[in-house]
């Protein structure tokens, strides 16, 4: 058990440890860290620390549990105490199977980690390879996205703490399913950020949308950035997780000669080849920059994939038309087609929502398909519209059975949302449980503001301190064996077996990707290999050319009719077919 408490509080005077009801001074050591030697520990203790003259110690940093909430004291947590269940578990690594977003507190009724574990099962069976977990690091309050915390070392209590998340993960393994957490290190949230008091941990006047920026170049930044990457080998080495999804690293302010991205590729395979199992980072950006997910032998930072925003949007726009504010460059078929077969839209070209040319080529010699994570629907583009609603409120089950088969066939990793795969009526909204009044009310006067610029009605806008906010947003499992909830669930499971088994539809060289589409009669087919997926964006049946002669239906939405070197779709129909002469 732990006896030696060290803390890096450069900014600190003095420094006092309070632990087990005891006070003990700390000694001032080299490059600002303070030190202080406890009895040996027989059990968990609570503890803090007194800076300077301060009458209400704060928490650890780096603490492991925050059992009272972020604002209480830390306490000790052994991570080798668990007896791991996953020794013959194997990662396949990022290679292109489907990944499934969940967060932790409204995709059961219970909001746990051990609720979560008796779902695994069910996604086991839906087909997915990896679950993907919105932020479960400590934040204040009771239930929140998850990007509002405070404490990167510490799992959230209320869904089950550290010993919960242990347990979530083996059982995961043992049900085949890997684990990428989603983890944020460009800001810290609004309530219970000690760090300042500690150190230099941010930047003076340096700020990004979510307030100050993380200090990862001015003075002080070496024992920041160790602070960062000394977390991203916690999730790896004490909780097993496969892989992290990195929030909005675009906001990540470093202008070192390393960027901290790189170093924390770097630390990411010296742990992989460590642990002997594969490891990976997705990034999630909107710079349309492929230098993120280039090696480091060729001068790139190393990740091994990024978000798709631009598959997205083209997705979005012609499925269901909306074109207003980002979606505005997209509303086309020759945009998606763009993103189909080039993997950006924008590659140093004109984006008329930044108002200036944005982004640069994706390098289809040195990179793959399957470093572009790709979706339909996510927290993000579901959460931050003005009503948190989903294709599900506006699409009926044609659309939707559209949507899935565009995203499962192409050479990308496709995401699914959870509840997209069975048509969610939920909607997933914003939601905040601040304590602190002053911050609540600023949070929902500040999410009106985000709209304008999409035109969205501010009307419907809900509350993010109203708890109905939170509650109407979980999962209604009743709904999943239910009419077209049922139907669209079926085909989702039959769309990612395909998947799994047809080599062509996982093909990662964007070379072998060819498109063909009808502006005006609004299809699109996407060839790959021997497999053709043809799609119909019109309300009125369409007969589409096919790219080889006589053929068959591998799967169809609706019923589709084959007629020599062409197929007959009914509206919003999709089919995905095999030349023939395979037979």
């Amino acid at each position: 058990m732990r006896t030696n408490f060290d803390v890096w509080a450069p900014n600190a005077d003095t420094m006092t440890l309070v632990a087990d009801g005891r006070h003990l001074s700390m000694s001032r050591g080299e490059n600002g860290w303070w030190h202080a030697q406890h009895a040996e520990l027989t059990h968990d203790i609570d503890y803090g620390f007194l800076i300077n003259d301060a009458e209400t110690p704060v928490p650890d940093p780096r603490s492991r549990r925050q059992p009272g909430g972020v604002h209480a004291l830390s306490r000790t947590w052994d991570p080798d105490s668990y007896q791991w269940h996953d020794a013959d578990w194997t990662s396949r690594g990022l290679d292109g199977g489907a990944i499934y977003e969940l967060h932790i507190g409204t995709f059961t009724p219970e909001g746990t980690f051990d609720a979560a574990i008796g779902k695994l099962g069910y996604l086991a069976d839906l087909g997915v390879e990896y679950v993907e977990l919105l932020p479960c690091n400590a934040f204040n309050g009771t239930h929140n996205w998850g990007y509002d915390g405070v404490l990167w070392y510490a799992i959230q209590e209320t869904y089950g703490g550290p010993d919960g998340y242990q347990r979530f993960v083996d059982a995961a393994h043992q049900a085949g399913l890997g684990v990428i957490q989603d983890v944020v290190y460009n800001h810290l949230g609004p309530s219970g950020n000690y760090l300042p008091m500690f150190g230099p941990y941010l930047s003076d006047g340096a700020g990004n949308t979510w307030g100050d920026s993380v200090n990862l170049d001015g003075p002080g930044s070496d024992t920041v950035r160790e602070y960062i990457v000394d977390n991203v080998l916690m999730w790896f080495r004490d909780f097993h997780v496969d892989g992290l999804r990195l929030d909005a690293v675009h906001a990540l302010h470093d202008e070192r000669a390393i960027h901290i991205l790189e170093e924390l590729a770097t630390a990411t395979d010296g742990c992989s080849r460590a642990l002997d199992k594969p490891l990976f980072l997705i990034a999630e950006s909107d710079l349309n920059d492929p230098r993120l997910i280039t090696p480091r032998e060729q001068n790139g930072y190393g990740l091994d994939g990024q978000w798709s925003d631009d598959f997205h949007h083209a997705a979005h726009t012609n499925l269901t038309g909306e074109n207003g504010g980002y979606y505005e460059d997209f509303d086309s078929l020759t945009a998606l087609a763009k993103v189909l077969q080039d993997g950006f839209f924008h590659e140093g070209t004109y984006s008329s929502f930044r108002g200036r040319t944005h982004g640069r080529p994706f390098t289809k010699d040195a990179l793959s398909a399957r470093q572009l994570v790709t979706f339909i629907q996510n927290h993000d583009q579901i959460g931050n519209r003005a009503a948190g609603d989903r294709l599900s409120a506006t699409l009926d089950y044609p659309q939707l059975a559209l949507a899935a088969v565009l995203n499962l066939t192409t050479p990308f990793t496709p995401m699914i949302f959870m509840g997209e795969e069975f048509g969610a009526s939920t909607p997933w909204q914003f939601f905040t449980s601040h304590p602190e009044p002053e911050l609540g009310k600023a949070t929902a006067e500040g999410r009106l503001r985000e709209f304008e610029r999409m035109g969205w009605d501010p009307d419907t806008v809900p509350n993010p301190q109203d708890p109905s906010t939170f509650t109407n947003s979980k999962l209604d499992w009743s709904e999943a064996g239910q009419g077209d909830h049922a139907r669209l669930h079926d085909l989702y499971r039959r769309l990612l077996d395909l998947r799994r088994t047809r080599p062509d539809l996982t093909d990662p060289d964007l070379h072998n990707v060819r498109v063909d589409f009808d502006e005006v009669g609004r299809w699109l087919v996407l060839s790959r290999g021997q497999t053709a997926v043809a799609l119909n964006f019109a309300a009125e049946p369409r007969e589409v050319p096919l790219p080889f002669g006589a053929s068959q239906v591998l799967l169809e939405t609706e019923q589709a009719q084959v007629y020599g070197d062409a197929v007959q779709l009914p509206g919003y129909g999709a089919a995905v077919l095999a030349a023939q002469a395979e037979q």
